[in-house]
């Protein structure tokens, strides 16, 4: 298996290119041509190694779970000419991430286990467990940060008082983000999964609040499986999950610090560890899809995006 990890095209009417952690955007005037690589990230810190097929899961989740969803608020996507690739609405994006819990895990667990009992100004109740389920799901939002760097916890006060979004704009952010959860976590339901948190990020266009970027997948989400969740909260037990969690989990047991040396080593990503990222993310597809992975041809990936695309832009 080979993995897409690295992309330099030269699209009609292009205008600038932005590599991220996981994607490469290309602007094309009013719209983005977004390609989902197999790279990934965990901590803030890309990996060595990419996923096979890895942008293809997250690409093809992303896109149905903005159509499934597009009657709660407008989202960016026009079109998906590639499995890979996402064409969508430029959107001038909020600085923020909207991030929503609806269990305590990860790393709110991981502070809560130190004393901490408010986060971005939410207070949590106390002798909760690790996994146990909210009374209502929370909005903690994060900093959007650059590469290398880390996001940051924010409270509303804050991204309120430093005018990074207006009252109004940021209820209608609150309003989007708990609907789409709700919506997450009835279609999860369907498939026998539970949506624990997710995060989202908004733009303007025109004027006008935009869902962006990807929604619901594993590289944003994290999932348990429903079948068993009560019995193993009952026993202390880790949850059985789809998710990136094991990622950042096999980082940490592996020597890797969250606020280590930038330099620091990363773990060897061997080809069994490799395999087994890639077939949790296919797994994660079926899930929360009900249909089977199909891969894309692979023998000439970039070609078969470059053709894809310049297809779509002519039409």
């Amino acid at each position: 298996m080979s993995a897409l990890t690295q992309t330099d095209f030269n699209f009609p009417g292009q205008q600038g290119v932005y590599h991220g952690k996981v994607r490469d955007v290309y602007h094309l005037g009013d719209r983005l041509v977004m390609v989902a690589t197999d790279r990934i990230s965990a901590f803030d810190v890309i990996l060595p190694k990419g996923i096979p097929f890895k942008g293809q899961v997250l690409n093809q989740i992303a896109a149905q779970f903005l159509d499934a969803t597009a009657d709660i608020c407008p989202n960016w996507k026009m079109a998906t000419p590639d499995p890979m690739v996402t064409v969508g609405l430029l959107c001038e994006g909020f600085p923020v991430e909207m991030i929503v819990r609806g269990y305590l895990c990860g790393s709110a667990w991981r502070a809560y286990q130190k004393g901490v009992r408010e986060i971005c100004g939410v207070r949590l109740p106390e002798g909760m467990k690790e996994n146990q389920k909210f009374p209502t799901p929370i909005i903690t939002p994060t900093t959007k940060a650059e590469i290398g760097e880390h996001d940051e916890d924010i409270s509303k006060e804050e991204i309120l008082a430093r005018g990074l979004a207006t009252p109004e704009e940021y209820a209608l952010l609150e309003k989007y983000t708990l609907a789409l959860f709700a919506r997450g976590t009835e279609i999860a339901a369907k498939r026998g999964l539970i949506l624990v948190d997710t995060k989202y990020e908004f733009g303007k266009h025109n004027g006008e609040i935009y869902l962006m970027d990807e929604i619901h997948t594993p590289d944003s989400s994290r999932y348990f499986y429903a079948e068993g969740y009560e019995e193993r909260f009952a026993k202390g037990e880790p949850q059985k999950q789809l998710s990136k969690e094991f990622v950042r989990e096999w980082l940490l047991n592996n020597g890797f610090q969250v606020h280590g040396a930038a330099d620091q080593q990363i773990p060897e990503m061997t080809p069994e560890v490799v395999k087994r990222i890639s077939d949790r993310y296919i797994e994660l597809y079926e899930h929360i899809t009900g249909t089977s992975f199909i891969p894309a041809p692979a023998d000439n990936v970039l070609g078969r995006i470059e053709q894809n695309v310049k297809a779509y832009l002519a039409s």
